[in-house]
């Protein structure tokens, strides 16, 4: 009976001592369940389409924020291939810092007063949301890289321009002439997105 006494006893010292080396090996490495750069990067791409889809973003701060992104890939790359493809642990901070940065800014642009109608009943103004809802299919399917998302949306930001500002000029009317311009440039973004999407880019 002592014995076994003796012997509970020191299992749960040991079990004591032992704890300390598992919260090291954890803390050390940061967090075991810490997303990686990759995973960050896929994260934020989600919480845009995300914003694009629900009408949170416009077109400008989607672009802007895609531009953004574009621009954290490119270095990242860029790290990975002065590195043998991989990132040391000063770029990993650096790139998290500049993701950080980016996080902030995407929460904030989805909370301002900017937004994008999602139930518009002009025809003019269904085509653009059809637009939107495939930009930001591709861009939550990874068939749209952050680049070709920016450029997308930019021009998207232009056309949505040209019609507030052809409506303010008319009494908030379109002409038949102002429509059927409208109406081919939104053709010839509707071939952008498609071709986009299919280019094999990621």
């Amino acid at each position: 009976m002592k014995v076994q006494i003796k012997f509970t006893l020191m299992s749960a010292a040991l079990a004591v001592f032992a704890l300390p080396v598992v919260a090291q090996s954890t803390s050390a490495s940061g967090s075991a369940n810490a997303p990686t750069v990759r995973q960050r990067a896929e994260n934020q791409q989600d919480r845009i389409a995300q914003g694009v889809k629900s009408g949170e973003l416009t077109p400008a701060e989607a672009s802007n924020l895609e531009t953004k992104e574009g621009a954290i890939n490119e270095e990242t790359r860029d790290m990975r291939q002065a590195n043998d493809g991989h990132l040391t642990a000063a770029d990993k901070a650096k790139i998290n810092q500049q993701q950080n940065q980016l996080s902030k800014q995407i929460y904030q642009d989805k909370h301002n007063a900017a937004t994008q109608n999602t139930n518009p009943t002009s025809e003019i103004g269904k085509r653009s949301e059809n637009q939107q809802d495939r930009i930001a299919q591709g861009v939550k399917s990874g068939e749209l890289s952050a680049g070709q998302a920016a450029h997308l949306e930019k021009n998207e930001a232009k056309i949505n321009k040209e019609v507030r500002n052809d409506r303010a000029a008319n009494g908030g009317k379109l002409t038949p002439q102002e429509r059927a311009q409208i109406n081919r440039q939104q053709n010839r973004m509707s071939r952008q997105i498609a071709q986009a999407k299919h280019s094999g880019r990621r």
